[in-house]
This record gives C-alpha cells, sequence and structure tokens, in this order.
C-alpha cells in the first residue's frame, strides 16, 4: 500500500492528530506500530519504562536493530540502568520529540504499555517539585523499617487521589509521592490538576484487545520464548557490569524474578512460575488502566490475525483510510 499524506492526520482545531497504540504486555503493539510506521512514513516514539534503558534486551522485547534500522525509533536505549527516568521526563522529552518529527514531515506513532507514561505525554501533567535527597533518604529509611503498607497507609491520608491510582506494588512511586507533599506541601494530584502541561497535539488513541485467556497464552509463551533467548545469561551481565534489581529500572517482572533466582532464593522451576504470574498480574493492571480512558477505540484481537488487516482497522479508525462501501 502506498503510503498515506500526512496532512490527514491534521486535526480541526490546527493542532496534528498523533497516533497513539497501546495495550497489555504480548498484545501485539510493537507489531501493529512497526506495520503504522512503514504504511504512513512514521516513527515510533515507544511509550515503555523499560526499553529506554541500555542493556535490558530480552527482558524488555526490545525491538530489533533490524527493526530500528528501518524505522527509527525514540525512547530505546538511550539511558543507562542507574540513571533516573521517569513519567514526568518523558512527558516533556517525547512531547519535543514529537513537535520535531511533525517538523519534518514524517508521521509520530505512540507505542506502548505503560500507562502513566502515555498519560504523561498526551495530557501533560505536572512532576512536582525537584528530588528532595534529605525527604527522600527518610522516606526510605522507613520504607525499610516500617514496610510498603506503612507509607501508603500515609499516602491515602495526606493524597487520597493519588494512592488511589497508584501502583501499590511499586514502592518507588510511593516514596515520590510522598516526597512531593513533604517538599511542597500540596498533594501530587492537586499539583497534577493545577499545572497542566501544553500538548500541542490531539491523541488518537487505539487499544489492542484480547480475551484474557488468549491473552495469558500469548504471557507464557513469551516468557518461555525470552528464557530460551537468554534471559539468565542477559542478567548475569547486567550484574557483572554492577547492576542489579536495586535499581528501579531492573526491579520490574522478568528481571526481579531472575535475580532472585540466581541468588539462590528461589527454585528454577518458581522462577519459571513467578515469571509467568507477575507477567499476567501486569498485564492485568495495565488492562485495568487502560480501561478507564473512554477515548481509546478498541481493536478486538484473535489469534492468526494479519497485523496489517489491524493497522487497516486502525486507519480507517482514525479517518486515515476511507472506509470501505
Amino acid at each position: 500500500m502506498k503510503g498515506i499524506p500526512t496532512t490527514s492526520l491534521q486535526a480541526s482545531d490546527n493542532n496534528p492528530w498523533v497516533l497513539v497504540v497501546v495495550g497489555p504486555t504480548c498484545s501485539g503493539k510493537s507489531a501493529v506500530g512497526l506495520e503504522l510506521a512503514r504504511r504512513l512514513q512514521g516513527e515510533i516514539v515507544s511509550a515503555d519504562s523499560r526499553q529506554v534503558f541500555k542493556y535490558l534486551d530480552i527482558g524488555t522485547a526490545k525491538p530489533t536493530e533490524a527493526q530500528r534500522r528501518k524505522v527509527k525509533h525514540y525512547f530505546v536505549d538511550e539511558m543507562l540502568p542507574d540513571e533516573d527516568f521517569n513519567a514526568g521526563n518523558f512527558g516533556d522529552l517525547g512531547r519535543e520529540v514529537i513537535a520535531r518529527i511533525l517538523s519534518e514531515g514524517r508521521v509520530p506513532i505512540v507505542v506502548g504499555g505503560s500507562g502513566l507514561y502515555v498519560q504523561s505525554l498526551i495530557d501533560g501533567f505536572f512532576d512536582g517539585p525537584g528530588a528532595d535527597e534529605e525527604v527522600r533518604k527518610e522516606l526510605e529509611r522507613r520504607l525499610r523499617a516500617e514496610g510498603l503498607l506503612s507509607l501508603m497507609e500515609e499516602l491515602r491520608r495526606v493524597d487520597p487521589e493519588t494512592a488511589a491510582r497508584i501502583d501499590p506494588t511499586k514502592p518507588r512511586r510511593v516514596i515520590r509521592a510522598l516526597e512531593v507533599y513533604h517538599v511542597s506541601g500540596m498533594p501530587l494530584s492537586t499539583l497534577h490538576r493545577e499545572k497542566k502541561v501544553r500538548v500541542g497535539f490531539v491523541p488518537l488513541l487505539f487499544g489492542l484487545r484480547w480475551k484474557r485467556g488468549d491473552l495469558y497464552r500469548r504471557i507464557e509463551s513469551r516468557c518461555d520464548e525470552m528464557i530460551a533467548a537468554g534471559l539468565l545469561d542477559e542478567v548475569e551481565r547486567l550484574e557483572a557490569m554492577g547492576y542489579t534489581d536495586s535499581l528501579n529500572a531492573l526491579n520490574s517482572v522478568g528481571y526481579a524474578e531472575a535475580f532472585a533466582y540466581r541468588r539462590g532464593e528461589t527454585s528454577y522451576e518458581e522462577f519459571v512460575r513467578l515469571f509467568k504470574q507477575n507477567t499476567r498480574r501486569y498485564a492485568k493492571r495495565q488492562v485495568t488502566w487502560f480501561r478507564r480512558d473512554e477515548r481509546i477505540r478498541w481493536i478486538e484481537m484473535v489469534e492468526g490475525r494479519e497485523v496489517s488487516d489491524v493497522a487497516d482497522d486502525i486507519c480507517r479508525g482514525g479517518g486515515i483510510l476511507p472506509n470501505e462501501s
């Protein structure tokens, strides 16, 4: 199919439309994004909180070098695992990247499953004041001494709105929300509302939706493929470079279980079981997050469906291709 004119992605208020493809892990986002980029002469803005880090290849299902040679990707392999990078950073930098892609006459296509990253990019929110080392160290001390539940209870008291939407299994996000409150004296949720960022484009959101059983089978197959491809060897290389799962980048599904196995904390069988179980749970949280966004147009996915057909649905749903008569 010939490339689609980029003018068809111009919104009525003179802000450009930007395609955004979301969904849970293993839903096929990457393949669909690549097909859309091929058709639309586009470039991919990766909204994945782990693919941005170097050396995390197998465990993040990072696009291959060959795929990145064919289609330009942003926010892939740009940071070291021990460097700080968060949703606020991604939102600010991602909007700059999108503006640059548009200025060059290309089509930006946002692809990813990190809900907070997508929200930061397309809605714009203020991520709070800069880090305060003293406050953060005290909160980290309390995390070790009192446990995450105690910090979550405090967050529910001072910022119930943030506490309701934050992932309670992510201690660094809980610490950051409390840090913002203690430094600024204001809840993070209030800062988000009062310091909105001008986005400069209109997101056109599409989500890939699978029946739960089918998605879980894909997840288990993907986990097996990652292990066979050398996930444990990748973790060994990371250890040799001095990186551990004490880092936020590596305290994530797949890597956390692999590091625990290599420390002898679990058997190999338990490592595999937990890897699959925690990936399923992560996918469930992603589905719950995206389901709340009424702007998303859902594409029903089934095994064996051609990526080109999915791309056709997205192009027609976005008014990029005419509907068939």
